[in-house]
């Protein structure tokens, strides 16, 4: 941690795993209490900010192959969920697109396993 607070200090920025970067010139504050803020932002962003990046990059999949379709669509997004309306027949086939959207999404040494809920609310739907 200290190594990443030291390299953002010089740089004057953070990036995520995928390069999306995110200034913080308040590393170099005099104010203890604002210096402090941004060390945490320069710690927590790389983390944060890569998990939001591999959620977009599996809505940017999803969306290729659902725009020609007439039996689901994108609904809304909550933290690291998608959760979208789907016509009952294809709730399978579509369950298995978006799981495979989501798991594929990034390219890491750890795998990434996505639970799938379905159901006709929000609640009924939760793994």
């Amino acid at each position: 941690m200290d190594n990443m607070i030291a390299t953002a200090k010089q740089s004057g920025s953070v990036r995520t795993m995928f390069g999306r970067r995110r200034l913080v010139p308040e590393l170099n504050s005099r104010n203890h209490q604002i210096r402090s803020a941004a060390e945490r932002v320069t710690v927590n962003m790389p983390i944060q900010g890569s998990a939001a990046d591999i959620l977009k990059r599996a809505m940017i999949a999803l969306h290729t192959d659902l725009v020609d379709r007439d039996d689901a669509k994108m609904i809304l997004t909550v933290h690291d969920e998608l959760v979208l309306e789907v016509k009952e027949a294809s709730a399978d086939t579509l369950s298995e697109l978006v799981k495979d959207r989501m798991e594929h999404a990034a390219d890491l040494r750890v795998p990434l396993t996505v639970d799938i809920g379905v159901g006709r609310t929000w609640k009924d739907a939760k793994p």
